[in-house]
């Protein structure tokens, strides 16, 4: 892109510059800006990034695109030979160019959009796999699936052929934001669970807003959507007016797994209606789902059915999402600590149930987010716990005491609650022992990794 095309996509003004010098690299971090990046400065709440300018420059930055600075002769003189561009609001900005370069690409550019309340990235993670095999593509690093981190992955497309990103949301309205700059050709809905219900209100908002992402789709595009999730179920049997690639395990759909085998490595089932043997490398029903969104995708872009395998076969985890790691003390950790809804919190625990271990140990702590739903979800996290019969519960938060009660109350014999992170490490650290499988999971802010980071230096 030259400058000439970020000024009309914004309709930002050059302070000063050359409006036909060509833009490459993006860049919102001065401490990772390499030399020739086009620094945006981006305001949030606790920190302006504009502010940074001029630090930006001296790392190496050939342009930057700037809302709210006032500058002195002084500064434009010592800038001189550099590109300054203005716009009113640089999010804003930021949006606008993603979008302008995304249709460069052309309305028949492969992009698959992945939304739903939980799975996301994993789900993104091994459809990029599988695309993999037959296109050069790119995808959301780690979670970078808000108004910000979307767009600036879309901004690193350069000689791709197909692009996977992640979308994520907490309120209505913002999924539409993001499917109007990504304009997919195919949009995954993982499920509709209870993440953000504390926004939302109910899952029939939820539902609601994750369907915002058909906004964006291109004509002719496709909705693929787990058939077994009950709300995408029934809009899936009211709603023929789209063009819908439904998979499941137990609702009858376009794609299926039966006599599905789960061991500790991974899992494997029979896909239907092909009769073909799928080989999952990491376990739990979730892996299923997630290989079935994937195959749906592939079968969609012409991919050959060998080459979907082996794109599944093949798919790596984005870090901090199920991370299986055995310390050098001969114990495992689940570390799953990014973030924590019901359904992920369910998920995991059946994870840790089948995965081969002596003593399966849960340490959960708060979701965050669910307003008036905290305690009754809390509470059905508990007796997931009970259900899958874990050997020993430790928990973080006031709200994670309600896991801990009725769990308690419910048969686990071994449980302990702490109020700070530090005291459930050094619990945890006394108990745990060669053989033991320790699962690793709250809501971000809460910090957890620092009690994996804690374990491994064990």
């Amino acid at each position: 892109m030259k400058i000439k095309e970020i000024l009309q996509a914004t309709k930002g003004k050059l302070i000063q510059g050359n409006e036909e010098e060509e833009i490459n690299e993006f860049c919102r971090d001065t401490r990772i800006l390499k030399k020739g990046d086009t620094y945006i400065g981006i305001r949030g709440e606790n920190f302006d990034g504009n502010a940074l300018w001029e630090k930006a420059f001296e790392s190496g930055a050939d342009t930057v695109i700037l809302q709210g600075i006032d500058f002195s002769k002084e500064n434009l003189e010592k800038y001189q030979n550099e590109n300054i561009i203005v716009v009113e609001d640089t999010i804003e900005a930021l949006a606008d160019i993603a979008t302008y370069r995304r249709m460069l690409f052309g309305k028949d550019f492969p992009v698959i959009g992945v939304t739903g309340s939980v799975g996301k990235t994993s789900t993104k993670d091994i459809i990029y796999s599988v695309v993999s095999q037959k296109y050069n593509a790119l995808k959301t690093q780690g979670n970078m699936n808000n108004h910000i981190g979307m767009p600036m992955t879309i901004l690193g497309l350069r000689d791709h052929e197909a692009l996977v990103v992640e979308m994520g949301m907490n309120h209505f309205g913002e999924l539409s934001k993001l499917t109007a700059i990504a304009k997919p050709t195919i949009a995954v809905i993982t499920n509709v669970g209870t993440a953000h219900i504390g926004n939302l209100g109910s899952r029939k908002n939820i539902l609601k807003a994750k369907l915002e992402i058909l906004e964006g789709l291109q004509q002719g595009g496709t909705a693929v959507i787990n058939n077994d999730n009950d709300l995408l179920h029934k809009w899936y049997l009211e709603n023929k007016q789209y063009q819908i690639v439904t998979y499941g395990i137990n609702n009858d759909s376009s794609n299926m797994a039966e006599n599905i085998e789960y061991n500790e490595t991974g899992s494997k089932f029979v896909l239907k209606p092909d009769d073909e043997q799928i080989d999952v490398p990491v376990g739990g029903e979730a892996f299923v789902y997630n290989s079935l969104a994937a195959i749906s995708v592939g079968k969609l872009l012409n991919i050959p059915l060998a080459e979907i395998k082996e794109g599944i076969k093949k798919f790596e985890l984005s870090k901090m999402r199920l991370d299986i790691q055995k310390t050098e003390q001969g114990y495992t950790i689940i570390n799953d600590c990014y973030n924590a809804n019901y359904d992920s919190m369910k998920s995991a625990i059946e994870y840790l149930k089948n995965i081969e271990g002596k003593r399966k140990i849960a340490v959960l702590g708060d979701m965050l987010e669910l307003g008036e739903y905290s305690k009754e979800l809390h509470e059905k996290v508990g007796l997931e716990v009970a259900k899958n019969k874990i050997d020993i519960l430790i928990t973080v938060g006031k709200e994670a005491e309600n896991i801990a009660r009725v769990a308690k109350n419910n048969g686990i014999e071994h449980v302990y609650t702490f109020d700070n992170n530090k005291d459930a490490t050094e619990k945890l650290k006394k108990i745990i022992a060669v053989d033991d499988v320790a699962l690793i999971k709250a809501s971000n802010s809460m910090n957890f990794k620092e009690i994996v980071e804690s374990l491994l230096k064990h």
